[in-house]
């Protein structure tokens, strides 16, 4: 990839070395960024250091990060007509990562042939993610900024996806458009996010943060959660049509993740975006 998508807004994102929970971000910083909520931002360049630890606080995501990987391959080498079973399925692809984190599914997407961008607003994300694809050998490009600072790439990628990121953003209809913009004709988006249900608030929020404790606590705001059909009209307005879901969840007997029709918790969401790549959103009414 020749060009960065590195915009003026990406530098104002830094929050700093010192770790800060939610109650330590500064006043200064309450005010959204962009799409980017600060005190999610803040959250998680605090925890940065902990995504690739096995044992460490995202240690059910190695477990659940397993299933979803498998999964998005498989699919992705198969809607775009390629044979999932060979090592390079997705060789030729390009694919924007927005809210990688530490590269938890990019690196893994790179190995498969891919060429990936990841972005995320945590820059502390950024540092961690490219540290661990040096020692990994990973071949793959990271950035630390916003997709609505990627407007120099629009329409380029084959594949924009963004998983467990939407549920933390402050603007998702201006999220979800500044990442279809990025998607070329033909392209896909895809969404993976928490729905908002009673039971998604159950096992989310209650069992898994405070119960269980396999998430640190607030880590998420069940009000943010969104539903699927709320993935479908926001993304229809920009030209896209529904493609496919899959619920992921965890079997009680077997302690491990996998695949699900049950959408009411986890969820894996794909979009493809027209041929012609025609934007349908309507302006106000005069």
């Amino acid at each position: 990839m020749a060009r960065l998508c590195l915009g003026a807004e990406a530098d104002n994102l830094t929050v700093g070395a010192p770790i800060m929970l939610r109650k330590d971000v500064p006043k200064s910083l309450q005010v959204p960024i962009g799409t980017a909520d600060p005190q999610e931002i803040a959250r998680f360049n605090a925890l940065a250091e902990e995504w690739w630890k096995p044992d460490g606080a995202f240690k059910v995501v190695h477990a659940f990060n397993e299933a979803r990987i498998a999964h998005i391959s498989h699919r992705l080498a198969t809607l775009f007509e390629r044979d999932p079973k060979t090592p390079n399925a997705l060789a030729g692809l390009n694919i924007m990562d927005v809210g990688c984190g530490a590269g938890l599914v990019a690196e893994p997407l790179s190995r498969l042939g891919a060429s990936v961008l990841g972005i995320d607003a945590a820059e502390r994300n950024i540092a961690v993610a490219e540290h661990h694809a040096r020692i990994s050998g990973a071949s793959l490009t990271y950035r630390h900024a916003l997709p609505e600072d990627c407007a120099d790439f629009a329409h380029t990628f084959d594949v924009v996806m963004s998983l467990e990121v939407v549920e933390h953003v402050a603007d998702v209809p201006a999220f979800l458009e500044s990442m279809s913009r990025l998607v070329a004709p033909g392209g896909l988006l895809l969404i993976g996010t928490l729905n908002r249900t009673l039971r998604s608030y159950a096992k989310a929020i209650v069992g898994a943060e405070y119960v269980l404790r396999w998430l640190p606590r607030g880590t998420h705001d069940w009000r943010k959660f969104v539903k699927p059909d709320e993935l479908e009209e926001g993304l229809g307005r920009h030209g896209f049509s529904f493609v496919e879901r899959t619920g992921i969840a965890l079997n009680p007997l077997t302690m491990r993740w996998g695949l699900s029709p049950d959408v009411s918790t986890n969820y894996l969401q794909f979009h493809r975006r027209t041929a012609s790549g025609h934007d349908v959103s309507t302006k106000d009414d005069v």
